[in-house]
C-alpha cells in the first residue's frame, strides 16, 4: 500500500516559510511598522498557490505590522522564490494572530471567577 505524503509535505513546506520568513523579514523589509514582528504560524493551501502567514507583533500597533508586511509581500516572495525548491511558491498573505492576547484575557476571566468563588 502507498503512503500519501501530501499533508507531511504541506506542513513541511510551511514550516520552511515560517523559518525562511523569520530571517527574512527582519533582514529585507525596511518599514518601521514591521519591527519586532514574530512569524508565529503559516497555512498553505494544498495547490500551494497561497499561504497565510500568521504574525503578531511587539508594537502596539500591531495591524500597522501586518499591513506593512502586506505591502512588502512581493519582495519576501521574490526571495522565498530563491530559497524553496518547490514548483510553486505561494502568494503571502499577512494575518495579525491574536491567540496570545484572546489567552490573556481568557485566563483573567477564569482568575475572577475563581477570586468570586473563593470569597462565597
Amino acid at each position: 500500500m502507498k503512503r500519501h505524503s501530501a499533508p507531511h509535505r504541506s506542513q513541511r513546506v510551511a514550516d520552511q516559510i515560517q523559518r525562511d520568513l523569520a530571517e527574512l523579514i527582519p533582514r529585507e523589509v525596511r518599514d518601521p511598522r514591521a519591527v519586532l514582528v514574530t512569524v508565529k504560524s503559516v497555512e498553505v493551501t494544498p495547490d500551494y498557490a497561497h499561504a497565510k502567514v500568521y504574525v503578531s507583533s511587539l508594537l502596539e500597533d500591531g495591524q500597522g505590522a501586518v499591513d506593512a508586511l502586506n505591502e512588502a509581500s512581493a519582495l519576501l516572495h521574490a526571495h522565498l522564490f530563491k530559497r524553496l525548491h518547490i514548483h510553486t511558491v505561494p502568494h503571502l498573505k499577512f494575518v495579525l494572530d491574536q491567540s496570545g492576547e484572546r489567552g490573556l484575557e481568557l485566563s483573567q476571566l477564569i482568575d475572577q471567577a475563581n477570586a468570586v468563588r473563593a470569597k462565597e
